[in-house]
């Protein structure tokens, strides 16, 4: 009986049942689809390059070849399904050689001039309304307002703890500390005083008002906007010299939360200073006098500002005294010292018609409250002498007795 795929005549004689007495039945179900034969790791040489010398009959598939329509036939030359493969490998390896490039480099630095507020600023000089008067830095002291205020930066006292709708407690206390700082480095820094240095200050400031500081202290203008005196306190070296570094300090600190974003620091502090004029007597003399600084400041701080621990300092408004008037304050404090008389010297005239920038302080000026200023020395104690000689509370000398006579 035949069987489907017999010859039409059956088996020849002389042959024997041929693959069918050497493989099993089940062979016959096999069927070799298109799939299978692409998937095939040999591929038969075509007849023109089988009629080179030496050429094999067959040669093995390229693992990117595709096989497909795409593929140039009787070549090992990729399709376009293998080349988008291996442009996406391509780019996969190079995007991951960038990211591991860039995160070897330094971190990000976002460059300064950021959307940080620029400061706004008021100096306002206190005229004196009476004699200057001198002393010793500690009896000025015990004879002045500032007698119980603490020194330096323990007069500089945070207020009650507590969070905010949308700031912890520890980030509350880390803004205190920022603007406690800067009260400390810009009103009590002995080189900040003198005018030597101005870094200690800087580091604590937003990269976004780096600018218009370094401004300030190189060409500073009593515009509101770049005063060095609005910034820290500062002296002119060629006028006077702190004659005491013990200063006087007193006042507050208080924060609340303007948005979700940024915490605000207000501060108002009062700063005593005993000075003494260049060239004048030691600090131990009778030479010293008191200069007294009111600092009102609005500090901002960002989440951002917290971590890195500075500060944007928005506003300032700042009375010292006594001084004259006439000079500008916005380079530096020129104190009146001891012995200086009341002047009713105004402030430097303003002329609106000429080029620059105005000085918008020009017409402020106040004077110092006579309490503002150390008592008169207290008068000396006397002693009233008694009928017989002696003061009150002593006893009178005792004459020598008379030598008996000879």
């Amino acid at each position: 009986m035949a069987v489907p795929g017999d010859p039409p005549g059956g088996t020849p004689d002389g042959i024997g049942g041929g693959d069918d007495e050497l493989r099993p039945d089940e062979y016959r179900s096999v069927v070799f689809d298109e799939d299978f034969v692409r998937a095939a790791r040999l591929q038969e040489y075509s007849a023109e390059e089988r009629m080179g010398e030496h050429a094999r009959a067959v040669r093995s598939r390229s693992l990117w070849s595709s096989g497909g329509a795409s593929s140039t036939p009787g070549t090992g030359t990729p399709g376009r399904g293998a080349r988008q493969g291996m442009l996406l490998v391509l780019l996969i390896a190079t995007a991951f050689a960038v990211a591991v490039y860039m995160g070897l480099r330094n971190p990000y630095v976002p460059p300064p001039g950021g959307t940080a507020e620029p400061l706004s600023s008021v100096v306002v000089p206190l005229a004196p309304a009476e004699r200057v008067p001198g002393g010793k830095p500690v009896d000025l002291y015990e004879r002045s307002r500032a007698a119980d205020y603490r020194v330096g930066a323990a007069g500089i006292t945070l207020p009650a703890l507590r969070r905010t709708h949308h700031f912890t407690e520890g980030q509350v206390v880390a803004a205190l500390s920022i603007a406690k700082d800067y009260l400390v480095q810009s009103s009590l820094d002995p080189d900040v005083l003198s005018g030597t240095a101005s870094r200690p200050v800087r580091v604590l400031l937003d990269p976004g008002q780096l600018t218009q500081f370094d401004q300030s202290m190189t060409a500073p203008s009593g515009d509101g906007r770049h005063a060095a005196t609005g910034w820290l306190v500062r002296f002119d070296p060629a006028v006077v010299l702190v004659a005491d570094t013990r200063v006087r300090v007193s006042g507050t600190l208080a924060f609340r939360e303007l948005n979700p974003e940024v915490l605000e620091v207000t501060t108002d502090h009062t700063f005593v200073y005993a000075v003494r004029p260049v060239g004048g007597p030691a600090a131990t003399a009778d030479g010293a006098s008191l200069f007294t600084v009111r600092r009102e400041l609005r500090m901002r701080f960002d989440r951002e500002d917290l971590t890195a621990r500075r500060t944007e300092v928005t506003s300032a408004y700042v009375m010292a005294g006594p001084q004259d008037c006439a000079s500008d304050p916005a380079a530096g404090f020129r104190p009146l010292t001891a012995g200086s008389e009341p002047t009713t010297v105004g402030p430097p005239a303003t002329d609106p018609w000429t080029d620059g920038r105005p000085r918008r302080t020009a017409g402020l000026c106040g004077v110092l409250a006579p309490g503002g200023t150390p008592t008169a020395q207290p008068p000396p104690v006397t002693r009233t002498v008694g009928p017989s000689g002696a003061t009150p509370g002593t006893a009178a000398p005792v004459s020598p007795a008379p030598a008996p006579a000879g």
